[in-house]
């Protein structure tokens, strides 16, 4: 009898070791599996970059409109291309790029300070890759917009759904090198670009949505998310 109980102790000695052995192996290989997927991905990127973004952008969408109202009315969009109509085009334009440049070096900043606070380098080949593949797009985005800008006012009301869409495509093409928050955005931007698309009219207020709200929205839980414990 007490060789049968000492026989069975073993064996749940024996198995409770092997279990505990396999369940830290288990462990190890998920840690190891956690640290290749986040080396191979831009974690540097701040929620606070995307809150101010958005800020910049609703700030940039109530001056557009502004602008809008100054230059011209409803009739003169719809009729011949006239110096007032070039003078808000031109004035529009340097708009966005001043929002998109505002947005840009805000986002170098605290992406700078956050990858000193962990120890990471900014630029590598990660941040290389995940340029590009938003680059790509984005490029592509620009010109089109341009374009449509360049044919007058047949395709002005289509310039705002564009570059939604082209952003939000930008957004799924590299979220694979960053959080995963990024493609979601990028969804969201589409669905409104498609969305604005059968709302020609409503534009300005589709492009303070996808480029201001949801931002702010995605910045907020970026930072809750990923930034909050660092």
């Amino acid at each position: 009898m007490f060789v049968q109980l000492k026989i069975k102790f073993n064996f749940v000695f024996q198995s409770t070791l092997i279990m505990s052995s396999s369940k830290e192996q288990l462990e190890a290989l998920q840690d190891i599996r956690k640290m290749m997927q986040e080396s191979s991905k831009f974690l540097s990127l701040s929620g606070f970059s995307g809150v101010f973004a958005g800020i910049y952008a609703l700030l940039g969408a109530w001056v557009g409109k502004l602008i809008f109202g100054q230059f011209m009315n409803q009739e003169q969009l719809l009729g011949s291309i006239t110096p007032s109509y070039k003078n808000m085009l031109v004035t529009v334009t340097l708009l966005c790029l001043l929002v998109l440049v505002l947005s840009i070096v805000t986002a170098f900043i605290f992406s700078k300070q956050k990858a000193h606070k962990n120890g990471a380098k900014l630029f590598d080949k990660t941040t290389n890759k995940l340029l590009f593949n938003m680059a790509v797009p984005l490029l592509a985005g620009g010109i089109f917009c341009s374009a449509m800008i360049y044919h007058g006012e047949t395709f002005i009301y289509l310039v705002s759904p564009a570059m939604l869409l082209f952003y939000g495509i930008a957004l799924i093409n590299g979220s694979k090198y960053t959080y995963h928050e990024i493609k979601a955005l990028g969804l969201l931007e589409i669905v409104l670009g498609i969305l604005a698309l059968f709302f020609l009219g409503h534009g300005l207020l589709f492009w303070a949505i996808g480029f201001g709200a949801l931002h702010i929205i995605y910045g907020i839980l970026v930072w809750y998310k990923h930034d909050r414990q660092a």
